[in-house]
């Protein structure tokens, strides 16, 4: 059994660039999942990493210098595990 660190990633993007930061993300490595969103955020991403220090270098690393990317809001599930 594997405990996983799983986190969903709430983002906002300037005005336009929607279409471009999805395409961005959905070739990167560490996403199961990426969708766009209609309302306060733009899009939710599904992070599995293997620890906490992973997790923060995808959203600082990765997610945040997203060229667009204005802000981020992640939500950090309490426990999973995958057999």
């Amino acid at each position: 059994m594997i405990w996983l660190v799983v986190a969903y990633v709430l983002i906002t993007t300037a005005t336009g660039k929607e279409t471009q930061v999805l395409e961005h993300m959905r070739v990167l490595p560490g996403f199961s999942e990426v969708h766009q969103l209609f309302g306060q955020f733009d899009m939710i991403a599904k992070v599995e990493t293997k620890d906490y220090d992973v997790l923060c270098d995808t959203v600082l690393g990765k997610i945040r210098t997203i060229p667009g990317v204005t802000s981020t809001r992640t939500l950090i599930t309490a426990r999973f595990k995958r057999n």
